[in-house]
């Protein structure tokens, strides 16, 4: 067991570090053709990339959608789907090989800003405002900036807010039985509902776990109230309080909390709340195909699941006690540097995301087949149709304010969830003031990559409990030093003062 997932840490290790300290995008502006319409003389058959698993007859609804594309672009669209399993090391050979195709989803938790800063993205300064005018419309101002590093717009945001909510989701079915409490707000009430889960439903992992970490760090940071330096949990290691007036950067062998983490955690790996082998696990479907009792992730996941699986019963706790509204460019597009038709590409993505009619085609399907509608107090709910065959678009940053619908089924206390996170979230506010804070790693990519190798290859196994916590702890400690993390840190502190002092 330990040598299989040595085996996949080390490699992806090594593929990360390649990525982050190659030059392997060519840097510069690509100049394009300023003046005119757009030229729709051609047939082109455009490619874009997504995150999961094709469902079995999702190429029905891709067919349908490019009847209409065709119609209005003469152009077709090909998805590509990157599983969950090997997304952290796929996603960013895609930019990084010289493959060409057109455009994918992007986000904050995928490392847009250091991807855009090695080139990996074609700059939008452009071509957005140009063939996507009613897009660039509806973007806020915060939006703007958000989707600009180096002074470039690399990226399309979201026109849908989102939360940073995160916590677990659970199957009460497997614990009221036995005489479960229903409790789920603190740690020690995740670890009661665990031992019960595993104690009376021994064909289940209580805990889903697989091969991209835990979660539970980020959700451990999260519930004492820090944000993370990227403003998202994707591999990193630098954290800080951001209800302090000039926060400083701290990493996990510095807080005072981990030795509390390590133990907890060690004791659950004792207790087999998840698998002895979940880093070389590759099964993203765990949760929701019954073989885990629960899982840490978004409210929006609540919903799909809840939905999928009402006779489940599930319920979600969120875990994270200073709420904000996730940047915009936490589920966004992109062009690739490599597209021979980025006008095209970003001209349908105009369509997807404005016209109604393609919006549904795209992201709901065909209706009748993938979805329905219906109308409830004069307001209308989709309702996903057949979800073993299709589902609803992986593209998540295509949803609008406009278009997006609640769906039918979700869950009876979803809405009061929301409610209570927009009661919270106040502008300027704790960690709401630091989304639109973004890193810039270039001067130093090395020292950066390296930490991220050593983050990987020591602290994902010593938060799981597979190492001696004192031992590891030391040991992970002694490497990101000698990653860099001390320069590393010096650079994105310095930059983190000069948000704040922007702000004033």
């Amino acid at each position: 067991m330990k040598k299989s997932y040595s085996v996949f840490m080390y490699g992806m290790a090594a593929v990360l570090v390649f990525l982050l300290t190659t030059p392997v995008f060519a840097g510069g502006k690509q100049a394009r053709d300023s003046g005119g319409a757009l030229d729709t003389s051609r047939r082109v058959e455009l490619t874009m990339y997504v995150l999961g698993a094709e469902p079995p007859k999702q190429h029905e609804l891709f067919e349908n959608f490019n009847k209409m594309a065709l119609e209005k672009l003469n152009c077709t669209l090909k998805t590509q789907y990157i599983s969950y399993s090997e997304f952290w090391t796929k996603y960013p050979l895609i930019f990084s090989s010289g493959e060409i195709f057109d455009m994918a989803y992007a986000g904050t938790w995928l490392n847009f800003n250091q991807l855009a800063q090695r080139g990996a993205f074609l700059e939008l300064d452009d071509l957005w405002p140009k063939y996507a005018p009613k897009n660039y419309a509806m973007q806020s101002p915060t939006a703007i900036r958000q989707a600009t590093v180096t002074d470039h717009l690399y990226t399309i945001p979201t026109l849908l807010a989102t939360y940073s909510a995160y916590g677990i989701l659970y199957r009460t079915d497997l614990a009221l039985p036995y005489g479960w409490n229903g409790r789920m707000e603190t740690f020690a009430d995740m670890e009661n509902y665990l031992e019960i889960v595993k104690k009376n439903n021994p064909s289940i992992e209580p805990l889903d776990i697989y091969s991209s970490g835990s979660y539970m760090d980020d959700i451990f940071l999260y519930n004492h109230g820090y944000y993370y330096s990227t403003g998202s949990a994707s591999n990193d290691f630098l954290f800080f309080d951001p209800a302090q007036s000039n926060p400083k950067l701290m990493t996990y062998y510095e807080w005072d909390k981990t030795p509390e983490f390590l133990s907890m955690m060690a004791r659950w790996n004792q207790a087999g709340y998840f698998s002895k082998s979940a880093l070389s696990d590759t099964d993203s479907l765990k949760f929701r195909n019954g073989k885990t009792a629960a899982m840490i992730h978004n409210i929006d996941n609540y919903e799909s699941n809840y939905r999928l699986h009402p006779e489940w019963n599930i319920r979600y706790s969120n875990y994270v006690s200073d709420i904000s509204n996730l940047a915009f460019t936490q589920d966004a597009l992109v062009i690739s540097r490599t597209s021979r038709n980025p006008e095209r590409a970003v001209a349908l993505y105009e369509l997807i995301t404005t016209d109604e009619e393609m919006f549904r085609a795209f992201f709901y399907g065909i209706q009748g087949k993938s979805y329905d509608i219906e109308t409830v107090n004069g307001r209308q709910y989709v309702k996903a149709l057949n979800p073993q065959d299709y589902e609803f678009s992986s593209c998540w940053a295509s949803r609008t304010r406009q278009f997006f619908m609640p769906e039918v089924g979700a869950p009876p206390d979803l809405q009061q969830h929301k409610d209570a996170y927009d009661s919270y979230i106040k502008d300027g506010v704790k960690s709401q003031k630091f989304r639109s804070f973004t890193i810039d790693t270039t001067s130093v990519e090395t020292e950066y990559a390296n930490c991220v190798n050593v983050h990987q290859q020591y602290w994902w196994p010593l938060e799981l409990g597979y190492v001696d916590q004192v031992r590891g702890l030391a040991e992970y400690r002694e490497k990101m030093q000698a990653a860099g993390i001390d320069r590393v840190r010096t650079v994105i502190q310095a930059q983190l003062d000069a948000y704040l002092a922007g702000l004033k």
